[in-house]
């Protein structure tokens, strides 16, 4: 009994891998962003049908550094380096707004389609596309849902527009939410996020 019990939680935890390098590649391949997504469609392509199989967030993210680090290599570094630079300016731009740096640039998984994405930190949601329409910078609206903590979400303001043949991506939140990060969709934990000057350090421990 239990021998068997364990050969079928191996067996699931293959599974489990399996999904979770399928999804990988068709996020660094197929440009598909949405872990949920990349997990169901892997296990679509693999046949695999129970929900037991589907591997966490946090095991896709592992699983995506694998493949860039396999396949990628020296082009994923060169794409994540220039994300990283443009993101430092964008943030020297935004400084008004207490602006952050999130998601795959800051995390290291960015590749050659990934958007710098920024939180930017106001009570005021207009005070955002004025500041761009003052600096000339078209920009497309958009929402998205956030939890800020276990029991909070709502849709913030987005705005996206072109830099430097990259896009960036703007997330408005109100002023209080700079005390503690949004939570992750990759593992239910406050987002990781840098500052300007946290960012700055961080491309100059990469120079060493």
């Amino acid at each position: 009994m239990h021998h068997a019990r364990q050969r079928a939680e191996g067996r699931t935890r293959e599974r489990r891998m399996r999904v979770a390098r399928e999804a990988a590649r068709l996020m660094s391949e197929g440009g598909i962003g949405d872990f949920r997504m990349a997990k169901l469609k892997a296990a679509e392509r693999l046949g695999i049908h129970d929900d037991a199989s589907l591997p966490r967030n946090r095991e896709v993210e592992e699983a995506l550094r694998e493949h860039q680090r396999l396949f990628l290599g020296a082009s994923q570094e060169d794409a994540l380096r220039v994300r990283r630079e443009a993101a430092l300016e964008a943030l020297e731009f935004f400084a008004p707004f207490d602006p952050r740096l999130v998601g795959p640039v800051l995390e290291g998984t960015a590749d050659a389609n990934a958007a710098v994405a920024l939180h930017l930190y106001v009570d005021d949601e207009d005070a955002v596309p004025r500041f761009l329409e003052e600096h000339g910078i078209p920009a497309t609206a958009r929402s998205r849902r956030l939890r800020l903590d276990r029991s909070r979400s709502g849709d913030f303001p987005v705005w996206i527009f072109s830099a430097q043949e990259l896009t960036i991506d703007v997330t408005v939140l109100p002023h209080l939410a700079l005390r503690q990060a949004p939570l992750s969709s990759v593992d239910e934990k406050p987002m990781r996020r840098a500052s300007a000057a946290q960012l700055r350090l961080l491309l100059e421990e990469n120079d060493r």
